[in-house]
This record gives C-alpha cells, sequence and structure tokens, in this order.
C-alpha cells in the first residue's frame, strides 16, 4: 500500500456544510445497508439543517490535500462531551482519520468523560471505539434485534 496520506485537521464551520453533508452520506449509506433502512437522521439531513447546526456545533474536519474526508462533531456539558456523527470517506475508511478525529475531540474537552453512540450492528465502529478506550455503558433495545450502544470513555487522567 501507498505511504499514508497527510491528514491535516481543522475546526469545524458552517463553510464546511457542503463537504461534510457529502462525506456524511457517503458514509452512512454503508449503515443504511447494515440496518435495511435509509431512514436514519445522517442521511435525511439537509444542508439548511446541517448549515444551522455548525452554527453553534464544534468539532472538527479532517482533510487530505483540499479535500474534506471526515468529520466530527461534538458538544460538551460540564461533565460530558458528547460526540456524534464521525463520519469518514468511504476510500479513506480505517486509515486512522476517525482516530485522529476522536483524539482531538478528547484533547480539547474540558468534561472529564465522553459518550458517543453506535449501532449493535456496526461492528467496524464498536472495534474501533473500543481500540480508543471506549466501553459500552448501556444498551438501548431497538425492538428490531438492533440495539443502540452508547459507549463512554473517561478523559481525566488520560493520555494527550
Amino acid at each position: 500500500m501507498a505511504s499514508e496520506p497527510e491528514i491535516i485537521l481543522s475546526r469545524i464551520s458552517p463553510a464546511d456544510a457542503g463537504e461534510v453533508l457529502t462525506v456524511q452520506r457517503a458514509a452512512f449509506a454503508s449503515e443504511a445497508l447494515i440496518y435495511g433502512t435509509a431512514d436514519m437522521p445522517p442521511l435525511t439531513q439537509t444542508l439548511e439543517e446541517l448549515r444551522a447546526e455548525l452554527a453553534d456545533a464544534n468539532g472538527w474536519v479532517a482533510r487530505v490535500g483540499p479535500r474534506l474526508v471526515g468529520a466530527i462533531r461534538v458538544r460538551e456539558t460540564d461533565d460530558l462531551l458528547l460526540i456524534g456523527r464521525i463520519a469518514i470517506a468511504p476510500d479513506m475508511q480505517g486509515s486512522g482519520i476517525g482516530r485522529s478525529l476522536l483524539e482531538a475531540a478528547e484533547r480539547d474537552a474540558r468534561a472529564p468523560e465522553a459518550e458517543l453512540f453506535t449501532g449493535s450492528l456496526s461492528e467496524a465502529n464498536v472495534r474501533l471505539y473500543e481500540s480508543c478506550g471506549y466501553r459500552v455503558a448501556e444498551r438501548v433495545d431497538q425492538g428490531d434485534g438492533t440495539a443502540q450502544l452508547f459507549m463512554r470513555k473517561s478523559l481525566d487522567g488520560g493520555v494527550g
């Protein structure tokens, strides 16, 4: 395989909305196949909704050259860093971008703990999050044989 591409992280902004939406839809298309439905917020969100969300959201984007290849959105309370909508361009998945985005969000946080969620059938996501130190804190049955997995990680005394 060729050498790893140089990944540049920067703060997410409303100006990124179009590129973020494109990557988000491409990334979550595989989730739609796993779960048998495209009726999920990352796929139904409109550009206008995303622009409004980014006006007061925090987060990061990853670029390789001029191309946006990943994004993560976060919200922080005093107690918890809420991580959402991690989206990596399908052709770049598995190259460390998701891990880099998670690490940037965690380093920037003041909260003592981070939480994210994924579906129980999203095995690659669960593996990534576990390898980054997240553990399942709550499992919410969806009534269709799947569950939402809420995963948490302590940020106190962590490295980085």
